[in-house]
C-alpha cells in the first residue's frame, strides 16, 4: 500500500513540475508548440489576425499593419498575427501591404521610392475614420520586436520570393526565427520547384506554409505532392468565391475528407482565410462565408463554426475578438497555460 502511495505521489509531483515548466514558457512557445503538433491540438483553433488585427465588430480600431494593432491581437488571445512585407528605396524592410503610400498614410507616392527616412515620416491613418495616429512606417526590426515571445508573426511577402531571405535574416539576427511563418503560393510542380530551392538556399529554423488556391488546384493530391516538398506544419487553403452570392455548402473541392486525412498522415493544420478584400465580395477566400457573415449578418457558427467542422485549425480574420470568443463560448478552443478556462455556456443550442 505504502508503494503505492509513494507512486501516486510521484506522478502527482511530476504532473505539477511538467504544469510549472509549461507556464514558465513563453506565450510564443505556447503558441509554437501547438502550430508544430497539429495532430496534438485537433480540438482547438488558432486565430490569425490579418494585418495584424486592426477591426472589432465591423469597425476599424487602429491602423493596419500597426505596432498598436498587434499589441491589440496579443491582448485578446490570437495566436499569429499577419502583416505584409515591402522594402524602401534604400534596401530597409518595411511593414506596408500596398505599394502606394496614398490608403494607410499621410504620405503619398510609392513605397519602393522612398528611404526608410522618409517613410519615417509618414503617420498611419486608421481606415474609414481617417484618424491619424502617431505610430510611424515600421521596419520589419521593429515589428519583430513588438511580438517578441508573446505571439507568431507571419509575413506576408510583397516582394519576390528571393527576398525571403531577407526576412529571416533580420529575425535570425533577432534571435525570434522561430516565431516567424512565411508562406508562398503553390500551384504547379514548377512553382513548387523554385520556392523549394528558395528554401533549401534560407535553411531552416522558422517555419515556411504554402497558400493553395482551388482556382488552380481541385483535389487533395496535389496538398499531399507539397507536404512531401516541405513538410509544412501548416497549409493555407482558399476556397475562391468569384461573384457567386450563395454560400458554399462543403468549403470547395480542397476541404474534402481527403485534405483532412492528409493533413492528420502529414501532422499540419488546416488553415482557412475569412477576411474580406475591398472591392470584392464577402467572404471572397471563404466561398462566402466570411467575417461579414460573422459580424454584419450575426451568424458566427456559419462563419467559424462550418471552417473548423471542415477540419480548419487556424482560422485568419479581420475580426480575432469575435472569432476567438465564439470558438471558445462553443468548445473550439482549449485554454493556455496562463489562461482560466471559460465556463461552460447554459445551452449552446441558442447561441448563433
Amino acid at each position: 500500500m505504502r508503494t503505492i502511495w509513494q507512486s501516486l505521489l510521484l506522478c502527482a509531483a511530476l504532473a505539477a513540475a511538467s504544469g510549472q515548466a509549461l507556464a514558465g514558457e513563453t506565450r510564443a512557445r505556447q503558441i509554437l508548440d501547438r502550430f508544430e503538433h497539429a495532430n496534438q491540438w485537433r480540438d482547438h483553433v488558432m486565430i490569425a489576425a490579418h494585418r495584424a488585427g486592426s477591426m472589432q465588430a465591423g469597425k476599424t480600431l487602429y491602423a493596419e499593419n500597426s505596432i498598436a494593432a498587434v499589441k491589440g491581437s496579443i491582448a485578446m488571445g490570437a495566436e499569429i498575427v499577419e502583416v505584409d512585407i515591402r522594402r524602401s528605396k534604400d534596401g530597409e524592410l518595411v511593414v506596408m501591404h500596398d505599394s502606394w503610400l496614398a490608403r494607410t498614410t499621410t504620405c503619398r507616392g510609392e513605397v519602393a521610392k522612398n528611404t526608410l527616412a522618409e517613410l519615417k515620416t509618414c503617420r498611419l491613418v486608421v481606415e474609414g475614420t481617417g484618424a491619424i495616429t502617431n505610430e510611424t512606417v515600421s521596419t520589419l526590426r521593429e515589428m519583430l520586436l513588438a511580438t517578441r515571445d508573446q505571439i507568431l508573426i507571419n509575413l506576408d511577402n510583397k516582394l519576390e520570393v528571393g527576398d525571403l531571405s531577407g526576412m529571416i535574416a533580420v529575425a535570425r539576427d533577432l534571435g525570434m526565427a522561430e516565431q516567424v511563418i512565411v508562406k508562398e503560393n503553390l500551384w504547379n510542380s514548377t512553382r513548387i520547384a523554385t520556392v523549394k530551392a528558395a528554401m533549401d538556399a534560407i535553411g531552416g529554423g522558422f517555419q515556411f506554409m504554402p497558400i493553395i488556391a482551388d482556382d488552380a488546384v481541385h483535389d487533395a493530391a496535389f496538398a499531399e505532392t507539397v507536404d512531401h516538398a516541405f513538410s509544412p506544419r501548416a497549409t493555407e487553403l482558399i476556397n475562391w468565391r468569384a461573384g457567386a452570392e450563395t454560400l458554399t455548402e462543403t468549403g470547395g473541392p480542397l476541404f474534402s475528407t481527403r485534405m483532412r486525412a492528409a493533413a492528420v498522415r502529414g501532422n499540419w493544420h488546416i488553415w482557412a482565410d475569412t477576411y474580406a478584400i475591398v472591392n470584392k465580395p464577402g467572404g471572397f477566400l471563404a466561398g462566402g462565408r466570411g467575417d461579414e457573415l460573422a459580424v454584419q449578418a450575426n451568424l458566427p457558427r456559419e462563419t467559424y463554426g462550418f471552417w473548423a467542422d471542415r477540419g480548419a485549425t487556424i482560422i485568419q480574420t479581420d475580426e480575432p475578438k469575435a472569432a476567438i470568443d465564439w470558438l471558445a463560448a462553443n468548445g473550439y478552443r482549449v485554454p493556455y497555460a496562463d489562461e482560466a478556462r471559460p465556463a461552460e455556456p447554459a445551452s449552446t443550442a441558442s447561441i448563433n
